[in-house]
């Protein structure tokens, strides 16, 4: 049986992946009075004057909401909201299993910005915080940016920062393979949506300093006025020696090469174009820049996938669970970067350096040391740099 054909049986066969659970039983009429009316009306009043002890008396400490327009679902695109439900579910039982964190997966019917920042707002009271998943770009940043400013509890979009935490963590012990420095290399993204665009600005957070950034029109350049303003505004941090041209380009002499863009646009020719030791992660799912098998021929390095098929997955999961767990724990009401650089260095550190290979620079992301130690690193930076909150 095919891996389509297994899904569809396994997901008819469950009718839904996540389910709610008491966390009190109802035996009596005293339990009923005390868990329900007339005693579920102190804490009701309680909160009415401290609103904060809604962490105190709810499941609010420890529930997320994952929240998607069904805009940019996994590879498949624009499928809507309720094909994107079996993505949110997904995702909810990761939190769980992972973080054991109670999420919710909510799929709104519209893409109308204004009206999705407008509800996630309203509906950001009976959560702990938010995670933004599979919306389109350039309408992601808008709206991230736009919950930030006007909601009291953390908001992650995990297509952009879950990405570059991951793919930080990959590369940064990629490197210590290969014996390069992130601030004298040479890296080429493809893709300047959501996941490129974050990946760009964690990057040369971390100290990265050549970067070229592709997308369909070529190189991004300063100074090209026929660019969208949000990639002339990158062209300006990125792109220092004014290279111009095509994805192949870009390639020439490159060291690393990060793909979140479309399947098959890269060729061998081009990963041979690249510097000795070169490090190549293509991540286009569910079909990559450039299969693995092709990029190994072309005599690749370090070769990082989304797959879990091969070695060195590339996969979100290593982070998300252990980012929110970690926020929850430090009652913070924003993730910053300090806290996303914390969450690279541990999922990075779980290798100890004496067990780095060109097969081994990323932990499995079935671990769940990984999020432990991700959530820990998370909370001591909330703590340190003052984002904690006690509620």
């Amino acid at each position: 049986m095919s891996e389509k054909s297994e899904s569809i049986l396994a997901h008819e066969k469950l009718g839904g992946k996540i389910e709610i659970t008491s966390r009190a039983k109802i035996n009596n009429r005293e339990d009923l009075s005390i868990l329900y009316t007339p005693g579920v009306a102190e804490p009701c009043l309680e909160i009415m004057m401290d609103p904060t002890l809604s962490y105190t008396y709810t499941r609010r400490h420890n529930l997320i909401a994952v929240i998607t327009d069904g805009s940019a679902v996994l590879g498949l695109g624009n499928i809507g909201p309720e094909a994107g439900m079996p993505v949110m579910e997904g995702k909810a039982l990761l939190f769980k299993e992972f973080g054991d964190i109670d999420a919710v997966p909510l799929c709104i019917r519209t893409q109308d910005s204004a009206e999705l920042i407008k509800t996630i707002s309203l509906l950001a009271g009976s959560f702990g915080g938010i995670n933004l998943e599979d919306i389109s770009a350039p309408r992601c940043f808008e709206i991230e940016d736009a919950l930030k400013k006007i909601c009291d509890i953390p908001i992650f979009h995990d297509d952009q920062h879950g990405t570059a935490v991951v793919v930080g963590a990959a590369l940064s012990n990629a490197l210590k393979v290969v014996h390069k420095k992130l601030d004298e290399v040479k890296i080429v993204i493809n893709g300047v949506g959501a996941a490129g665009t974050a990946i760009c600005h964690f990057l040369l957070s971390l100290g990265a300093r050549n970067i070229i950034l592709v997308d369909k029109s070529g190189i991004l350049s300063e100074g090209d006025d026929t660019q969208s303003i949000e990639h002339q505004l990158l062209a300006k941090k990125t792109n220092r020696r004014k290279e111009k041209g095509t994805l192949k380009d870009a390639m020439k002499n490159a060291d690393v090469f990060i793909g979140v863009s479309a399947p098959n646009i890269v060729t061998e020719d081009m990963i041979r174009s690249m510097n000795f030791h070169s490090i190549v992660f293509p991540l286009a799912n569910p079909k990559p820049e450039i299969t693995r098998e092709e990029a190994m021929e072309a005599e690749a390095f370090i070769i990082g996938t989304g797959s879990s098929k091969f070695p060195n997955q590339i996969n979100n999961l290593l982070a998300f669970p252990g980012i929110f767990r970690g926020t929850l724990d430090a009652h913070a009401k924003e993730i910053t970067m300090d806290m996303l650089k914390a969450a690279s260095s541990a999922i990075a550190n779980m290798i100890p350096e004496a067990e780095l290979s060109r097969e081994n620079i990323i932990p499995n992301p079935l671990d769940k040391r990984v999020h432990q130690a991700v959530a820990k690193a998370v909370k001591e930076s909330a703590e340190k740099t003052k984002v904690a909150k006690t509620h």
